[in-house]
């Protein structure tokens, strides 16, 4: 019923689209919101995203009459087949010079069956439990907290062993180690009091080194994790061909 519009769209897998399931149903409308109609700002999507919410239905609600759709979440196959029209509008108002040098026979040639690809990422189905279940490992294991898609969070862990395992981010932590060792002696370092025994004043001053060398590795981690935060933020969901990020927040006309 759907699906020539879904194609129209690039939705992945349109063949095994299901409206009937509450949870695959919300991933199609936060899909297409994030790819195609952008009507909110990024900050705004998120009663839309948290999809596991009980108000999930109120946000939808507002998003359908923010959108100035006729129906209502009940009347939900002329819902779907209303917003995808929209989709489809909007996609083509996007891409109107893309689009006028469409000809039958290049929409014949793009449908020619491919060819086997040698990449073993093509075979692998990223809608698989335990492809999300080892995305969970993963993200526990390098400390990068949970995110409702799984994508995203793969995204971030990829970002995360990029900036700390690859070669050349070990190299450079070795580099910088290198570049930063400083070696303090101990009879030059000031206390700033004297407890009257020289023993504890010691003891005193590499407890005093050991928290100052604790606060420098600290602060570098603070640096390493703005470092990745502005890596994520810098990349969310662009519309490169509008040079900003998202689409402009008003009603289109």
């Amino acid at each position: 019923m759907y699906k020539r519009k879904l194609l129209a769209l690039d939705f992945p897998h349109p063949e095994t689209f299901n409206s009937e399931d509450e949870n695959y149903f919300r991933n199609f409308i936060v899909w297409l919101e994030d790819q195609k109609i952008r009507h909110y700002k990024i900050e705004d999507r998120t009663g839309l995203r948290n999809m596991p919410s009980s108000d999930w239905t109120k946000h939808f609600q507002q998003y359908l009459e923010d959108l100035g759709c006729p129906y209502q979440p009940s009347q939900r196959s002329l819902l779907i087949d209303w917003i995808l029209g929209y989709s489809v509008r909007l996609e083509y108002g996007d891409n109107v010079d893309q689009y006028k040098t469409v000809t039958p026979e290049k929409v014949t040639h793009s449908k020619a069956p491919p060819g086997v690809s040698s990449n073993p990422l093509d075979n692998l189905d990223f809608d698989d439990p335990d492809f999300k279940a080892g995305i969970q490992s993963l993200s526990m294991i390098l400390q990068v907290p949970p995110y409702q898609d799984h994508l995203e969070q793969l995204k971030a862990i990829c970002l995360v062993v990029k900036d700390r395992l690859s070669k050349e981010a070990l190299e450079r932590g070795d580099k910088y180690k290198e570049d930063n060792i400083e070696h303090l002696e101990l009879e030059k370092t000031s206390l700033g009091f004297d407890t009257g025994d020289y023993i504890i004043n010691e003891a005193a001053k590499i407890l005093r080194l050991i928290h100052i060398r604790d606060l420098r590795d600290l602060q570098n981690q603070i640096n390493q994790a703005i470092v990745a935060v502005q890596a994520l933020i810098a990349n969310p969901k662009t519309d490169s061909r509008l040079g900003k990020v998202g689409r402009i927040c008003k009603k289109r006309q």
